[in-house]
Parts: structure tokens; C-alpha cells; sequence
């Protein structure tokens, strides 16, 4: 098996990501992968990150790119969540990524680096780490309209992000009464 054949098998399942870390991991020179970007199979995303040349585009790739540019146990974060599931209109301008560690390398404008709220339920969506849909809303309390926010916890019960007890729990934690809902 080539050292292509081994990042191939890393990538595939993440969005075609890999990172010198995960390469490293899996036994392969970090040199392998600057050899292999040079001759044109992988391209160079950021330091330290690369995605295979080839590659089937996803709409959630800019999502998995930035939570990758922030480092391994960074994760998607607020209304950014709510933008990837399809919840509520949010800003397109930036992508919101907690980390729980100090970063220090310079990250595209792109990427709004937040510290992560006490209390977030980190899960997985579309194999990216990120904040439950119910630590999503109420970390994008102070950047989105409530309007937009019940809207968004009423389209994520309905496609199964949220059960009827952390619903019925959000609604009374925001103040979301019945007449406004309707």
C-alpha cells in the first residue's frame, strides 16, 4: 500500500481532510505529504492541513475545512450549527468554531475563534464535531433574532435534532410562550 493509498483511506471519510497530525498517527512522514502535494495529488489548505486533490465537492466542506484549520479538538460553535443543519438564515460571512485549547496560528478572516460556553454538549453532524442543535441556540442568543432562533429550534425538532423535553426545556429557558410561536 503507497503512502497515497494510506492518506486516501484518512481522508475519505472527512470530507477528504488530512492533517499532518492524523498522518503522523498513521505512520507516514510528514515529508510524504509535502512530496505528494508538490507533484499535485493533495493541496495544501493550511499549515498542517491538506485535502486530496481529487475530491467530490460537499456544501458542508467549508464547515469540516475551518473546524480542521482550528485544530483537533475544535468544533463547530452557535449559529454556525444552525447554518450547516439548515435551521435558520444565518450570516454566511464567517463560520464560528470553539476551541477548548489556546490557538495560536493565524487563521483565515473566515473563522471566528470563540471560547467554548461552560456547559456545551459537543456531538457530531455530517461526521464534524460540533455543538448540540440545543447548546447551538443558546449560544447564538446574543448574535441572532429570537424569532430566528425559535424558528430554528421549531425546524430542528421537526427533523429530530431536538427531542420534545430539551425542546419544551429551550422554550421555557428563552421565554418562548405558545401565542408566539404561532
Amino acid at each position: 500500500m503507497t503512502y497515497y493509498d494510506q492518506i486516501y483511506e484518512l481522508a475519505v471519510d472527512n470530507y477528504y481532510l488530512v492533517s499532518t497530525r492524523d498522518a503522523v498517527e498513521a505512520g507516514i512522514p510528514p515529508i510524504e505529504l509535502a512530496k505528494l502535494a508538490h507533484r499535485g495529488k493533495l493541496e495544501n489548505i493550511s499549515h498542517g492541513l491538506y485535502r486530496l486533490a481529487r475530491h467530490v465537492p460537499h456544501p458542508n466542506d467549508a464547515y469540516a475545512v475551518a473546524v480542521a484549520q482550528v485544530g483537533p479538538d475544535a468544533y463547530l460553535f452557535g449559529e454556525s450549527v444552525i447554518a450547516m443543519l439548515g435551521l435558520a438564515p444565518t450570516n454566511p460571512a464567517y463560520t464560528c468554531v470553539a476551541a477548548p485549547k489556546r490557538v495560536r496560528k493565524r487563521l483565515p478572516s473566515s473563522i471566528r475563534l470563540k471560547k467554548p460556553t461552560e456547559g456545551d454538549v459537543v456531538t457530531s453532524y455530517e461526521g464534524i464535531p460540533a455543538q448540540s442543535v440545543a447548546s447551538a441556540i443558546r449560544s447564538a442568543r446574543t448574535t441572532m433574532m429570537d424569532d430566528r432562533l425559535r424558528e430554528a429550534a421549531q425546524r430542528a425538532r421537526e427533523k429530530g435534532y431536538l427531542f420534545a423535553g430539551e425542546y419544551a426545556e429551550l422554550k421555557e429557558e428563552m421565554g418562548w410562550d405558545e401565542e408566539a410561536e404561532q
